[in-house]
């Protein structure tokens, strides 16, 4: 029986030409992770969202992921390193449940409004690394309730974030998918407990800094790649 081909895409952010040094090291892993797990490789460059930080364009994904016709959506910053080795990391979840790599305690960062209270859970999103069906395509929602200032006056980041590089607007899309995770009761896993469960460490194929000068990213980057014996 013809069975319909499950439609993949790997979107990245990518606005006002980033860092082409950090791309020109990210870009070949991420593209063969995306050839690897039979997905499309998708550049989000337009702004759709004048007036907001660039970060909140990767919720441009919600009516992106529709208009393809996607069975799944995957989101990788672009200054992240992707192991050739990591798995399709769609085999091991359901299609009623998000991923992250990782994540944060929901109340160090945010101010709780009452889905976060209802919600319970304390999920905070690490945001560079994000997979959802078109099940869950909420998760990647603009918001239609609160205006851009009162969304920036409930992000409190946190003090290594405030030493580093990082203001309340540049956390604006993990605050943003946290709360819609809250607000529509998703299922969440994080690459971690994946990792776990196969006896890898939670570092082992995945790695992102975001607190840091693009300076600073290319020469941690250099180390990772020697580490992987990549260079």
């Amino acid at each position: 029986m013809w069975q319909k081909p499950i439609k993949k895409t790997l979107f990245v952010l990518n606005v006002d030409n980033y860092a082409p040094e950090i791309t020109e090291v990210t870009y070949p892993l991420l593209k063969h992770y995306a050839k690897k797990i039979g997905a499309d490789f998708y550049e989000i460059r337009e702004r759709k969202f004048p007036g907001w930080p660039p970060v909140y364009e990767k919720l441009q994904i919600y009516e992106l992921a529709q208009e393809m016709g996607n069975d799944w959506n995957i989101y990788i910053d672009a200054d992240a390193l992707i192991h050739p080795n990591l798995m399709d990391l769609t085999n091991h979840i359901s299609k009623d449940t998000v991923l992250h790599n990782g994540k944060d305690v929901a109340d160090n960062r945010w101010v709780y409004d009452r889905f976060f209270q209802r919600d319970g859970r304390h999920i905070g999103s690490c945001n560079w690394f994000t997979i959802g069906s078109d099940w869950c395509i909420e998760l990647w929602k603009p918001l239609d309730d609160l205006t851009l200032d009162e969304a920036i006056a409930n992000i409190y980041p946190v003090v290594s974030e405030l030493n580093s590089i990082i203001i309340p607007s540049h956390l604006i899309d993990d605050y943003v998918l946290s709360r819609n995770i809250a607000k529509y009761g998703l299922k969440f896993t994080t690459t971690h407990d994946i990792f776990k469960t196969f006896g890898y460490a939670r570092d082992a194929m995945v790695w992102h800094i975001y607190a840091a000068t693009i300076e600073q990213k290319v020469l941690e980057m250099k180390k990772v790649l020697k580490t992987w014996n990549l260079i």
